[in-house]
């Protein structure tokens, strides 16, 4: 047997170096910050040169990676730590939208910058957003004249639409509403927004992003009324945003009104009651009874599963109208409800197809129960009348409506209509 030792068994095969892009990158802003800064001080106030050093500098640093970086040194000059101040222990430019003029001109070449930089790499998007939300929750810890500047940047950035109106939910916080610092900014936001659009687009806006209905949050809830909003909008010069909010509110309240009134039907509370109702929110409310008896009308007839058969929808009809006739009544003391009540019953007809031969018999049967006058009938026979239907409906009332014209007062009991308030003029739409 040989004495030999016998060499110990080694592993064997090729080793694989880890390749550079699976290694885990860590993230170290200051290198991207250091050459942002310098790209920008080298820029200066030069806009364009800005606008062309972004461009480029996108193929070779990390924007996607880097995004909040890079929108921290446009706007403040350096990383911001939280609460919106400065980190101390990077370095900082002064060539910045926060040391920039604070005039309209400056703030819209700054606009552009923005706007080109994101219309080029359209991923920084999403980032850019983030971003205007995040420094309107530092809005405290930023000088009145940075305020000021960003204020105008945001109206004109939602006027270009590079940015959604959705940012605005962040003036929505809680401290910044306590210390009035979230509709100070409004007041500047939408002053800018303005000048560029009008009142419709900024709606528009506004809608798209349900901030339509949500303008009352920027006051603390002890001043978060129409009244007080109207007022603090109006002195600013704002009075189209200070109508818009009102006509949003009524809008708000008028959808409330008529779901209470549904509930109250669907338990069948007593009518004396539903009027009470009614009247106390028209009045509190301010809605006009014009607007009301549409609302009223669309209810009743919404309170209703329609049989299926022409023959017997009218029958349905009638009968359930007789019902709330009362209720229709209360709310046409006007001679311009009354025409409005017509219109709306037209164009019910009109719509609904199974109701197309029940129109003269629904305006009989509230010309009887004292709801509809004759001056009322006859001014929507002559020449008030939708274009919807029309020959058919006109042809409907035609025998009616000579009746009305020929009878001798008194003489047709049937017809026979007590005297209502009426004055031509009252009819005149707008």
């Amino acid at each position: 047997m040989s004495n030999q030792r016998q060499p110990k068994p080694t592993l064997t095969g090729q080793r694989f170096k880890t390749r550079k892009r699976d290694e885990k990158e860590k993230f170290d802003p200051s290198q991207f910050q250091e050459s942002i800064v310098q790209g920008l001080n080298d820029s200066g106030t030069d806009l364009e040169a800005v606008a062309k050093f972004l461009d480029a500098s996108g193929a070779k640093l990390d924007y996607r990676r880097y995004a909040e970086t890079l929108f921290d040194i446009l706007v403040a000059g350096g990383m911001l730590a939280p609460g919106g101040t400065l980190s101390d222990d990077m370095t900082c430019t002064e060539f910045c939208l926060f040391k920039a003029q604070e005039d309209m001109e400056t703030m819209l070449a700054y606009a552009q910058v923005f706007h080109k930089l994101i219309r080029r790499y359209k991923y920084l998007e999403k980032g850019f957003e983030e971003e205007i939300k995040k420094l309107l929750l530092f809005l405290k810890g930023f000088t009145e004249s940075e305020r000021n500047k960003l204020a105008m940047l945001t109206g004109i950035l939602l006027a270009n639409g590079s940015i959604s109106a959705s940012i605005l939910s962040s003036l929505f916080n809680e401290n910044l509403v306590k210390e009035g610092v979230s509709a100070c900014f409004a007041v500047k936001v939408f002053k800018t927004w303005l000048a560029e659009k009008d009142i419709n687009s900024v709606a528009g806006s506004l809608r798209k992003v349900g901030m339509d209905n949500r303008l009352m949050e920027l006051f603390p809830a002890n001043k978060r009324s129409c009244e007080h909003f109207s007022k603090y909008f109006t002195d600013a010069g704002l009075k189209e945003i200070s109508d818009f909010a009102r006509n949003q509110q009524s809008i708000g309240a008028r959808k409330e009104l008529q779901k209470e009134l549904q509930d109250q039907m669907a338990r069948g509370d007593p009518l004396k009651d539903i009027i009470t109702y009614i009247r106390e929110e028209t009045s509190k409310n301010n809605i006009s009874e014009q607007t009301m008896i549409s609302l009223i009308w669309s209810s009743v007839m919404s309170s209703v599963e329609w049989n299926k058969k022409e023959e017997l929808v009218t029958e349905q009809a009638i009968k359930l109208l007789k019902q709330y006739s009362p209720l229709l009544k209360a709310f046409t003391s006007q001679g311009l409800s009354e025409l409005t009540l017509l219109l709306k019953i037209q164009e019910y007809c009109y719509d609904n197809i199974h109701f197309m031969k029940a129109f003269q018999k629904i305006v009989v049967l509230l010309y009887k129960a004292d709801v509809l006058s004759e001056e009322a009938i006859l001014k929507w026979y002559n020449d008030a009348h939708l274009a919807k239907g029309k020959s058919v409906f006109l042809e409907q009332m035609k025998k009616f409506v000579e009746w009305l014209k020929n009878a001798e007062e008194g003489k047709c009991s049937t017809f026979q209509h007590p005297e209502k308030p009426f004055n031509a003029d009252k009819f005149t739409l707008n």
